[in-house]
């Protein structure tokens, strides 16, 4: 019987990067008056903030993205309203127990910088901007 030469599995000297599920937090209502133009507009800026985030090999996601469908179907009549209050920023809350990290984008927003708040006590990963994140590619 012969010995078989053992062999270590190669590791490779740097972590690869790995992708990272991002919740965008960004001002919705700040600074809008509750128009709908500007609250759209401030969606469509998370919404190219994920997009960049999706192309760099991340899987990028918006409070917004599930909270405004659900108020719709919960019958919300607008922002600010008892079923926004029920469900806009728990949903968010839901959401970022389940993320790796926060990219931070835009203005003055107060539920934003208490995403970034609970992000931080949770020790995850907060990025001030598009360019602090890390590829994953």
């Amino acid at each position: 019987m012969t010995d078989v030469p053992r062999t270590r599995p190669h590791t490779p000297p740097h972590p690869l990067p790995r992708p990272l599920m991002i919740l965008v937090a960004g001002p919705y209502r700040s600074g809008t008056d509750d128009d709908p133009r500007k609250l759209e507009a401030n969606v469509r800026a998370m919404n190219e903030a994920a997009l960049v985030l999706f192309r760099a090999g991340h899987l990028p996601v918006t409070g917004e993205a599930l909270a405004l469908p659900l108020l719709e179907t919960a019958g919300s009549t607008g922002p600010g309203d008892a079923v926004f209050e029920e469900i806009f920023h728990p949903v968010a809350e839901r959401l970022l127990s389940r993320c790796d990290a926060v990219l931070r984008i835009g203005g003055p927003s107060e539920g934003a910088d208490r995403m970034v708040a609970r992000a931080r006590a949770q020790g995850k990963d907060v990025y001030p901007g598009l360019d602090a994140v890390p590829a994953a590619r």
